[in-house]
């Protein structure tokens, strides 16, 4: 379980807040609309309601005790900027900034934000790679060199072993899991023999991948 501190509860923040508890975390929601707190305030673990641009506000939330702070402020950057700059100076550990545009990327990650999520930007990337590749079933971006993806067994390893294909070396990727449905089961028998009708959780450098999804 890790702790989260969510700043901004627009639709973004809403959603977040909603999985970041679903899966079992600690979350602080805070936002200056009343109204907005209180909607979620059942929801998440602690709710405020407080300017994200005062510093005093942000210094009583001890952001310095959250893994990570998440800044979701999307209808105003000089807020975002403001809030990000500030929970560093703070010592916060972790800071994720929202962008809505590409050009503020440079800004937030300039005044300190670990991560910077674009939300239009990473879904039109993931969506294109999942749509123009014929075997891939998802795509997620790591690092501009690095990614996971859900893939069709290719039809040469059908029948062998993990350890015959030699799938590590030979391809530059590792296997994660198995997909059935909505459940993925970690890989991890070297005599595991591939199966035509399985899908393959791969990880691993992003250029081999896609070569990988071109097999038949």
């Amino acid at each position: 379980m890790k702790s989260f501190l969510v700043i901004g509860l627009g639709r973004f923040g809403i959603h977040l807040t909603h999985k970041l508890m679903e899966l079992g975390n600690e979350v602080m929601v805070v936002d200056q609309d009343e109204e907005r707190v209180a909607k979620l305030a059942p929801v998440a673990t602690a709710a405020c309601v407080g300017d994200c641009q005062d510093e005093q506000v942000l210094a009583s939330l001890g952001v310095r005790n959250f893994d990570v702070c998440f800044v979701c402020v999307s209808d105003d950057f000089q807020t975002s900027l403001e809030a990000t700059a500030t929970l560093k100076d703070l010592g916060a550990r972790c800071v994720v900034a929202r962008a809505d545009r590409e050009k503020q990327i440079k800004f937030l990650k300039k005044i300190g934000a670990d991560f910077v999520i674009h939300t239009e930007m990473d879904m039109a990337h993931r969506v294109a790679m999942r749509f123009s590749a014929d075997n891939a079933f998802d795509y997620i971006e790591l690092t501009p060199k690095y990614a996971i993806l859900e893939i069709e067994t290719p039809q040469e390893w059908e029948g062998k072993t993990v350890a015959q294909v030699d799938v590590r070396r030979r391809y530059n990727v590792n296997i994660l899991g198995l997909k059935t449905g909505d459940e993925i089961v970690p890989l991890l028998d070297p005599e595991y023999r591939f199966q035509p009708d399985a899908h393959l959780i791969i990880a691993g450098d992003k250029t081999a991948g896609l070569r990988l999804m071109e097999k038949d």
